[in-house]
């Protein structure tokens, strides 16, 4: 029998919050476990998991500027990697304009990417319009989220509700009443009223 090609697979983790990152057995190491266990799965195929680790603990995954990934393209680039396997896809990355500019780097060196969990290979044409569908889904279900939360803030501000920040010249913080109203300092709001009089 001829021994299959060896394919050298890249595990890619990530975790958003740095919280229980000093566990002995956190979400980076469950999400290595189940890839590497998926990479053994191959073995007849010849896929072989790295030993390089490429982890980014405590990064959002809306921005590809993350060290664990920036080694794993650096070492793409110099074509040590042949696959790219994660938990899920949204471990790669949450942006759509990202996850599309990583997989064309990849396709041009040749790299497979694999979601282990939701059985994506970009191998496939079929795997490949999967992949941009559900990114597609995701994108924008982060842009509804993000409209809603702009749209609640300025129906508070019309309302005349202090939502955080420097409080303005001529008026005090809300109390501890619950109420988030700006309250007026009568001896700023007198110096307030004189500046807009020079002004007009």
């Amino acid at each position: 029998m001829e021994r299959a090609e060896r394919i050298r697979c890249a595990v890619y983790t990530r975790k958003s919050s740095e919280e229980g990152l000093g566990q002995s057995f956190n979400s980076l190491h469950s999400q290595r476990e189940y890839c590497e266990a998926y990479i053994k799965s191959q073995g007849g195929e010849g896929w072989t998991a790295v030993r390089q680790p490429y982890d980014d603990g405590g990064f959002s995954g809306a921005g590809i500027a993350r060290p664990g990934l920036q080694r794993l393209l650096a070492d793409i680039d110099a074509k040590r990697i042949d696959a790219v396997v994660v938990y899920k896809v949204d471990r790669l990355t949450r942006s759509l304009a990202d996850f599309a500019r990583i997989l064309e780097r990849l396709d041009k060196q040749g790299v497979a990417f694999v979601s282990v969990t939701q059985a994506f290979n970009t191998n496939s044409s079929m795997g490949r319009l999967t992949l941009n569908v559900l990114l597609s889904f995701a994108q924008f279900e982060r842009e509804v989220t993000g409209e809603r939360i702009r749209d609640k803030i300025a129906a508070s501000k019309a309302k005349g509700m202090w939502m955080g920040g420097v409080v303005p010249l001529g008026y005090d913080p809300p109390d501890a009443s619950g109420d988030r109203r700006l309250r007026v300092n009568e001896a700023e709001a007198v110096m307030v009223r004189s500046i807009f009089e020079r002004l007009i």
